[in-house]
């Protein structure tokens, strides 16, 4: 009988050409950062968010045109679902020197327009500015040491030519969540930094699963060369990592079809986190270790690999 030999897709081959891609995403990202800026929500930035439901077809600008004929000022009225659920969420600065139930004043404005009973209250979150402060910095410090803490993990589990590629690859994929929530201009609260925090443990898994197939590869094959060993471990890994990715991703899509607000963009979050790091263990994390194992020396990082034969 002959044997069949399973195709070995080249991914080293064409390593610059996924690393340049990744480089454009994360620079897109970046650049939609800097220029657009994040839409923090209540949780960042304190403030007052309520959530109306009409009884009646209404609209944002009918919305804003009742409570700014009610005085009020420095507020956004934005739909909350589908159209026909008619919802909608007003967010505003917090009142100052108000005794009574923030959103009162509104729901009153409201009632009287619209007719009593015919607006219902589902939702009131408020935030002071320092509280909001302070949760944006913790945010952002839960995202750092979940770096720097796979980095050493990395390290000592594998050794320390893994580890700056699996970081680089968890780095690009919250950049890039990042970047698209800011080109689409979806609030960036509690619950998307959650999000990004699953991200980091899903894509460090798949990362781990690549790196540790290459691990034990670089013992069983010693015949073949290290491009050849990194393609051949992520070849047997490819279709595990495929039907996990899959069956993820189908969850949260099913998620984000079905729910609103912030589980919303909890799930479209994920969305892009499966997708990116299932990408980036292959485009970042393999090259990178690929570049220092072949290149690490000459920065004092262990000796030069030896050459191989024609």
């Amino acid at each position: 009988m002959t044997q069949v030999t399973k195709k070995i897709i080249p991914f080293m081959k064409y390593r610059w050409v996924m690393l340049a891609f990744s480089f454009l995403l994360v620079g897109i990202g970046v650049a939609a950062i800097a220029v657009q800026c994040l839409n923090f929500g209540t949780d960042f930035t304190g403030g007052l968010k309520l959530i109306y439901q009409f009884q009646d077809p209404v609209n944002e600008a009918a919305i804003t045109g009742t409570l700014e004929g009610a005085g009020f000022s420095n507020f956004v009225i934005q739909r909350f679902g589908e159209a026909q659920q008619k919802t909608y969420i007003v967010k505003s600065d917090l009142p100052k020197d108000r005794d009574e139930k923030f959103s009162q004043p509104y729901t009153q404005a409201l009632e009287k327009a619209y007719g009593a009973g015919k607006v219902q209250l589902l939702q009131e979150e408020f935030v002071g500015p320092k509280v909001g402060k302070e949760l944006r910095t913790k945010g952002i410090y839960a995202v750092f040491w979940a770096w720097i803490i796979m980095l050493v993990y990395i390290g000592f589990r594998f050794d320390f030519f893994f580890a700056p590629g699996a970081i680089l690859a968890l780095v690009h994929d919250v950049l890039v969540a990042v970047g698209i929530f800011a080109i689409l201009g979806l609030e960036v609260n509690l619950t998307v930094v959650a999000a990004i925090l699953t991200i980091i443990g899903y894509s460090i898994n798949d990362t781990i699963i690549v790196f540790d197939r290459i691990r034990e590869d670089l013992v069983r094959h010693k015949s073949l060369t290290l491009v050849q060993v990194i393609d051949k471990s992520i070849n047997e890994t490819l279709s595990r990592t495929i039907i996990t990715s899959l069956t993820v991703f189908f969850v949260v899509i099913v998620l984000y079809l079905r729910a609103e607000g912030d589980i919303k963009n909890f799930a479209l979050a994920m969305m892009i986190g499966v997708i990116t790091g299932t990408y980036s263990s292959i485009s970042i994390a393999s090259p990178v270790f690929l570049f220092l194992k072949e290149n690490g020396h000459r920065f004092g990082l262990g000796k030069a690999p030896a050459k191989a034969k024609a």
